[in-house]
């Protein structure tokens, strides 16, 4: 078998030579052309699979080690018997500590009393529900935002979304959807912006898109926490300029979250290509554990991971894309001991 690989798949070499003879190229750059010959596919978000990617080409498997689908026109492939399997999850737990990060340094730098604040997590999925976990560790009463549970679950843990915009601080981790019976396009917009406030912490770590950046850019808010963007590499300079923390979508890339992805797609398609699981694969992750001696806990969390750094990364915007492709190694909480108790992982 031939596979063509996003080159920015983690570990690659050690994780999928074994099915065949790898190609790599950059996202963007994956085409129609470069793929006539190849059997595999496997990629991260810069590359739209679909219709014009793939047809007339050898492609069965699709794998996309990344958590979000809008790249991804699942219709094609499954009504062209191309079997897709994705990582959703595999980065859920770092972008969790991203945005408990920002809210540990808004918290120092702004006086707050986490106890007094409320969250609304609108979307609480893989994401949310870690989110929620660790908040309520800090004392953060947490608003629960979510349509398609709330119809599963009832009601009884959930808020409407009007209640959600109307927290202290208001993140959002919802998938990006265009249809359906809970679209998430421009889910903050005209209709509803009036609820955010110069009081309002506002976070998106989810999709650009969710937010509406016309309106977000006019607002006066408290601070703004921005890792999505709409047309990215190419992001509003104007909100950029204002957000307390302005980062090129790197919430969820720890090491961590990047080995998931690849282990979740090299399970896939071992079960795909019936080639059985190496167990050294599930083990390529075991670094040391460091200890951390700070006394509070944003201290502790910098000390782990200077978002700061990030942000600071990409003043100049024309770095943002050759940034989020070296991104420097970024390992989550559980790999360090700390003397300050941070908020632990929630298996579910």
């Amino acid at each position: 078998m031939k596979l063509m690989i996003d080159d920015t798949v983690w570990g690659l070499e050690k994780i999928f030579s074994d099915f065949g003879k790898i190609v790599t190229l950059p996202g963007r750059q994956i085409d129609r052309q470069s793929l006539l010959d190849y059997d595999i596919l496997i990629v991260r978000s810069r590359t739209r699979v679909n219709k014009e990617l793939l047809q007339g080409t050898k492609v069965q498997f699709v794998g996309s080690t990344v958590a979000g689908l809008d790249h991804i026109d699942k219709a094609y492939l499954l009504e062209n018997n191309i079997t897709f399997t994705s990582a959703q999850g595999c980065n859920a737990n770092a972008v969790a500590e991203y945005v408990i990060s920002a809210i540990s340094n808004l918290a120092n730098d702004y006086s707050l009393n986490l106890s007094d604040k409320t969250l609304g997590i609108i979307g609480v999925g893989n994401v949310g529900s870690r989110l929620d976990f660790k908040a309520k560790q800090l004392g953060i009463t947490t608003l629960l935002n979510d349509p398609p549970r709330q119809e599963i679950e009832g009601k009884e843990n959930f808020v409407d979304l009007n209640t959600a915009l109307s927290a202290d601080i208001v993140t959002f981790h919802s998938p990006l959807t265009f249809s359906g019976s809970h679209p998430t396009y421009n889910l903050l917009g005209s209709h509803n912006f009036e609820l955010i406030t110069q009081d309002t912490i506002v976070i998106n770590t989810a999709r650009g898109g969710i937010i509406d950046e016309s309106l977000w850019e006019n607002t006066l808010t408290k601070a703004n926490i921005i890792d999505c963007w709409e047309d990215e590499p190419n992001i509003n300079t104007k909100l950029q300029s204002s957000a307390y923390w302005a980062t090129p979508h790197i919430a969820g890339h720890s090491i961590d979250a990047k080995f998931m992805g690849s282990y979740m797609i090299y399970k896939d398609l071992c079960s795909f290509t019936k080639t059985p699981l190496k167990n050294e694969v599930e083990h390529l992750i075991n670094p040391a554990v460091v200890t951390i001696n700070e006394n509070t806990l944003h201290e502790t969390l910098n000390a782990i991971y200077p978002f700061i750094d990030d942000d600071l990364a990409i003043k100049d915007i024309l770095k943002f894309e050759d940034y989020r492709r070296n991104y420097p190694d970024r390992y989550e909480w559980n790999h360090f001991q700390t003397r300050f108790v941070i908020p632990h992982k929630k298996t579910l």
